[in-house]
C-alpha cells in the first residue's frame, strides 16, 4: 500500500551531517563567500541579490524555488538574514565546516575593515571622498533590481501571485517593521494555502548535505539554554568578559529586521554601560556604512574599542563570534524541521504563497532604502541603469560592476 500523500517519509536519518560527493571543497566555499563579502555592498537585500545571481544563476547551487524557501525561512528568523542565508548555503554545500567556511568568508572582509578603523589604520578614507561610497549605494540599485525581475518572473508567474506581490510591498512601505515584515510573510502562507491549492506543486531538492532532527534539536535547545544560562553566569560572575558575551548574544538572538536594526540596540546596550563613548559608538556607525558584507560586523569595532577587557583583537574576535553564534545554531537546528514539513503537499501551496510575500518584500526593499538612499538625481539614474544594463544583457560579473561604479562615483564626486 502506498503511503498517504501527505506523509513524511520515515526512513531513518543519520545523526551526523554526511554531506554527498561534491564538486566544492571547504576552500573554494571559503573564497567564493570572501569574494562576496569583499563585494556585497548595498546591505542584507543587496546581498540576497549577490547570492542569488552566484547559486541559483552562476554556479546553480539550488534552483530558484529553493533559494526563495530559504531566503523566507531566514527572514522569519531573528538574526542577519543573509549571513544566515549564506551560512544555510555552506551548510548544504560541505556540511557544518561548510557553514563555518561560508560565515568566515563573507564576514571576515568588513570585520577586518573595521578592526583596522578602530585601531586607527584607516587614516585615508578622507581623502578618498565619499563619492565611492555613493557609487557603491548606486550599484546596489541595480543589483537588487536584477533579483526583483528574475525573482518576480518565476515566483509570481500568474495574475493571483503577483497582485499578492504588490499588495505585500504595499503594506511593507506602510508598516516599515520586523513585526509588519513576520505578519505578511504569515499572510503569504496563509493566502497560499487557500488560494494556491490547485497550482503546480513547486518542485523540492533536497540540499546535498542533512542534518537530523535529533542534531537540530541539540542545536535548538543550546541557543535557548544560553539565552537562560548566560544571564544567570553574567550576574553570579560578574566577570566583564563574560557580560560582554552575554550581551551580544542576547542582542544576537533577539534582533529582527536585519542590520540596521541591531545598530540601534546596541548602541542602548553599549554606551550606557560605559562600554563605548557615544563618539567612539558613532564614528563606527558611519564607518559600518562604508564596507561590504553584514552590518553585524559593527560588533567587532566595538570589541575592539571597548573601554573594558576583553578589548583589541581579543575583543573583537568575541563579540563577532557572540552575535553570530545565535543565527549559526538556529540555521542548524531550524534547517532539519524545515526539510520535513517542506515535503507535505499542502506546505508547498504555502511556500508558494510565502515565496509571493518575499517577493514583495524585495520589492518594499528596492524602494526603500535602496532606491531612496541612493538616486538622487540625473547621474545617478544613469549609472544605475547602465550597472543595470550590464548586469542583465552584457553578462558583466557583479564585482566588476562594483569596482567600476566606485571610480564612477568618486569621478562625478570630483567634477
Amino acid at each position: 500500500m502506498s503511503a498517504p500523500k501527505n506523509s513524511i517519509s520515515q526512513a531513518p536519518q543519520p545523526d551526523i551531517l554526511k554531506p554527498i560527493p561534491m564538486r566544492s571543497s571547504l576552500l573554494s566555499v571559503f573564497w567564493i563567500f570572501l569574494r562576496l563579502g569583499s563585494t556585497s555592498f548595498g546591505g542584507p537585500i543587496a546581498h540576497l541579490g549577490y547570492f542569488r545571481d552566484e547559486f541559483v544563476h552562476r554556479r546553480k547551487w539550488l534552483t530558484e524555488h529553493a533559494y526563495a524557501d530559504l531566503v523566507a525561512l531566514c527572514q522569519f528568523l531573528p538574526g542577519p538574514a543573509s549571513s544566515q542565508v549564506g551560512i544555510a548555503l555552506g551548510l548544504g554545500r560541505c556540511g557544518v565546516l561548510g557553514a563555518v567556511a561560508a560565515w568566515l568568508g563573507f564576514t571576515l572582509p568588513s570585520a577586518v575593515a573595521l578592526v583596522l578603523f578602530a585601531l586607527g589604520v584607516a587614516k585615508f578614507s578622507d581623502s578618498l571622498g565619499a563619492g565611492w561610497l555613493h557609487g557603491l549605494k548606486v550599484v546596489a540599485v541595480a543589483i537588487v533590481a536584477q533579483a526583483l525581475l528574475a525573482m518576480g518572473r518565476t515566483l509570481c508567474p500568474d495574475r493571483v501571485r503577483a497582485t499578492f506581490a504588490v499588495v505585500a510591498a504595499i503594506i511593507a512601505i506602510t508598516f516599515p517593521s520586523a513585526l509588519g515584515q513576520m505578519a505578511i510573510i504569515l499572510s503569504g502562507g496563509i493566502f497560499g494555502r487557500f488560494l494556491l491549492q490547485k497550482s503546480d506543486e513547486v518542485p523540492h531538492v533536497l540540499p546535498p548535505a542533512r542534518l537530523s532532527r535529533f542534531s537540530g534539536a541539540v542545536a535548538l535547545a543550546l541557543f535557548f539554554g544560553l539565552l537562560v544560562l548566560l544571564p544567570l553566569a553574567s550576574k553570579l560572575s560578574r566577570e566583564p568578559a563574560i557580560q560582554q558575551f552575554e550581551t551580544f548574544y542576547r542582542v544576537g538572538a533577539m534582533v529582527f529586521g536585519g542590520g540596521h536594526v541591531v545598530l540601534p540596540l546596541l548602541q542602548a546596550e553599549v554606551v550606557p554601560h560605559g562600554w563605548v563613548s557615544n563618539d567612539a559608538f558613532l564614528a563606527g556607525y558611519g564607518a559600518a556604512q562604508a564596507v561590504p558584507g553584514p552590518l553585524f560586523t559593527f560588533v567587532s569595532y566595538l570589541g575592539a574599542v571597548s573601554s573594558v577587557q576583553p578589548s583589541g583583537l581579543i575583543g573583537a574576535t568575541s563579540c563577532l563570534v557572540a552575535v553570530f553564534f545565535p543565527a549559526f545554531l538556529l540555521i542548524v537546528g531550524v534547517l532539519p524541521f524545515w526539510e520535513c514539513l517542506r515535503r507535505y503537499t499542502d506546505m508547498q501551496s504555502v511556500m508558494q504563497g510565502i515565496n509571493a510575500s518575499v517577493v514583495g518584500l524585495l520589492l518594499a526593499a528596492f524602494y526603500n532604502p535602496v532606491w531612496t538612499s541612493a538616486i538622487h538625481g540625473g547621474s545617478d539614474f544613469i549609472l544605475a541603469a547602465t550597472a543595470f544594463l550590464l548586469l542583465v544583457f552584457w553578462k558583466v560579473a557583479p564585482w566588476i560592476i562594483v569596482l567600476l561604479s566606485a571610480v564612477v562615483g568618486t569621478a562625478i564626486a570630483s567634477l
